[in-house]
């Protein structure tokens, strides 16, 4: 009984000394000061050409009342032509 009351003390002196030692050790990956599976940026569709891309990397255009993001500005300008001719 004496034994399993020393592993216990023993057992609770190891986490507290380990907690107070790697307190500032973060367990988590980061990159770039940003952690693993922390969402960066949403991927959003161009509107034309139909491919995804971040939207931080897009071109914004308000047409309509609407906020649209484009891949390049070749396509924001197609598309802008094919509005018109409707």
């Amino acid at each position: 009984m004496r034994l399993l009351i020393l592993l216990i003390l023993l057992y609770l002196a190891y986490r507290s000394l380990k907690s107070w030692m790697f307190k500032n050790i973060s367990s988590e990956n980061t990159i770039d000061g940003k952690k693993m599976g922390e969402i960066d940026d949403i991927m959003i569709k161009d509107p034309y050409c139909e491919i995804y891309f971040p939207r931080r990397n897009g071109i914004h255009c308000n047409i309509d009342g609407k906020d649209l993001y484009f891949c390049s500005k070749e396509c924001r300008d197609k598309f802008i032509e094919s509005k018109k001719k409707k």
